[in-house]
């Protein structure tokens, strides 16, 4: 499955656009790593285990996406974005989109 943040692909022809699929998921914060990166925000730095969670969560978001995309019959998914929310306090949703296509 190809993937572009664009809305074509170089040198492929879009023949048939299938609708907008989606894949999101919603992740928690741990509190004991809340206590840990309460620590490393007086002292400055990376919050390596919020940054790994976030690139866990975009992954699971661009794959729930793309079996999505699958399902439909695309071969390309155009426009992909990414959108975040917070859901509560410490829980937040990563959210993947775009347009499901075939391309030759």
């Amino acid at each position: 499955m190809e993937l572009s943040t664009t809305d074509r692909i170089e040198g492929k022809k879009i023949v048939k656009q299938l609708g907008l699929v989606k894949g999101n998921t919603i992740r928690a914060r741990h509190i004991g790593k809340d206590i840990m990166a309460g620590l490393r925000n007086v002292g400055g730095g990376e919050i390596s285990d919020y940054t790994k969670m976030m690139a866990e969560s975009r992954e699971q978001a661009l794959d729930r996406m793309t079996e999505e995309g699958d399902k439909r019959g695309a071969n390309a998914i155009v426009g992909v974005k990414f959108a975040t929310s917070m859901i509560m306090q410490s829980a937040s949703e990563i959210l993947a989109y775009g347009t499901a296509v075939v391309v030759e």
